[in-house]
């Protein structure tokens, strides 16, 4: 018999990046915009896709600034110095990078950039006064529609823990199933990585997990590309719902359910008093989950050992120290 396929566990994420964030100096003042917990940090363990639209249609460095104008009810993209309309140029770029960030795990975008910017940019009228409503940025807006499963962040929310924190999940769990996808895979094999990820979706979405689970227990006599294509779309829907500490400390004591059998009454009280440590804003949940993943390897717990939620993502990453996650 087949053994089931493994290398999902050590795929290596592919993310699409605005060059500036990488220290590129291709910022329109011919400076960059160098993120130290990507290039210090991240680099270690993803591959990068550098994209800087602006650079890209031949804008030069430096260059006059851009900004959103408000044009008969559309948002254009427009140079602050003749009014030179660039939106269509700049949403190609995503197109003329579209069939190798159909193989990302991620997007990390500048934030504020009239090209980049994915939220809350300040939007123009063409006399140059503020409007309302806030608009997004011409190639982020092309991405995000020509592929909406990807999990894509803007540089500056990635400064608050939490979402740091989920959109990194997010991006080793995209290389994970990719990696699965890719291969090939039996139904056996999705099964297998659908069991690793039981506990890392049950975080995030009780009902995505159910909704998951049901698309593996059809796939031996489902269509195989139907199959794939549904579940890496369910799989990925209930990825991107935020997890919250409720949700983490429901998970924690549903992996605390499959060892207290296994431990001793001392043992047992110490990992409950984390969870609720945890639970009360009083730890890290890097706490709790440090203690189950030493009883699961101590106690040889296979099926606890290997789930993803226990170590999602390089632990050298250190996301999970923070109390606000």
């Amino acid at each position: 018999m087949r053994p089931a396929h493994e290398p999902t566990t050590a795929a290596r994420p592919l993310v699409g990046v605005s060059s500036c964030l990488l220290g590129a100096p291709v910022r329109y003042n011919g400076g960059h915009s160098r993120s130290r917990f990507l290039t210090d940090e991240l680099d270690r363990h993803v591959d990068w896709l550098p994209v800087c639209p602006e650079a890209e249609i031949g804008l030069g460095v430096p260059r006059p600034t851009l900004r959103l104008q408000r044009r008969d009810g559309a948002d254009r993209v427009v140079s602050s110095k003749d009014g030179a309309d660039h939106t269509d140029d700049l949403a190609a770029v995503a197109d003329h990078h579209v069939l190798r960030l159909c193989r990302a795990d991620g997007y990390i975008l500048k934030n504020k950039s009239p090209s980049c910017g994915l939220l809350a940019l300040p939007v123009f009228s063409p006399e140059g006064n503020r409007v309302g409503g806030r608009g997004r940025g011409a190639f982020a807006e092309r991405l995000t529609r020509l592929l909406p499963d990807l999990p894509v962040e803007e540089q500056g929310r990635l400064s608050d823990a939490a979402l740091r924190e989920h959109f990194v999940q997010r991006v080793f769990a995209h290389a994970r199933l990719r990696a699965l996808l890719e291969s090939d895979w039996r139904p056996r094999d999705l099964v297998a990585f659908h069991t690793r990820h039981k506990l890392q979706l049950m975080s995030h979405s009780t009902e995505g997990y159910r909704r998951t689970g049901r698309i593996v227990a059809r796939a031996g006599s489902a269509d195989r590309e139907e199959t794939a294509a549904a579940y890496a779309s369910a799989f990925h829907r209930a990825m991107s719902v935020r997890t919250t500490r409720g949700k983490h400390a429901n998970t924690l004591q549903h992996a605390f359910g499959l060892l207290s059998p296994l431990l001793d009454d001392a043992r047992r009280h110490d990992l409950l008093a984390a969870i609720e440590d945890y639970r009360a804003e009083l730890a890290p949940l890097s706490l709790p989950v440090t203690l189950i993943r030493h009883h699961c390897a101590a106690e040889d717990v296979a099926w606890a050992r290997d789930q993803t939620y226990l170590c999602p993502y390089p632990d050298d990453l250190r996301l999970r120290h923070a109390l606000a996650v």
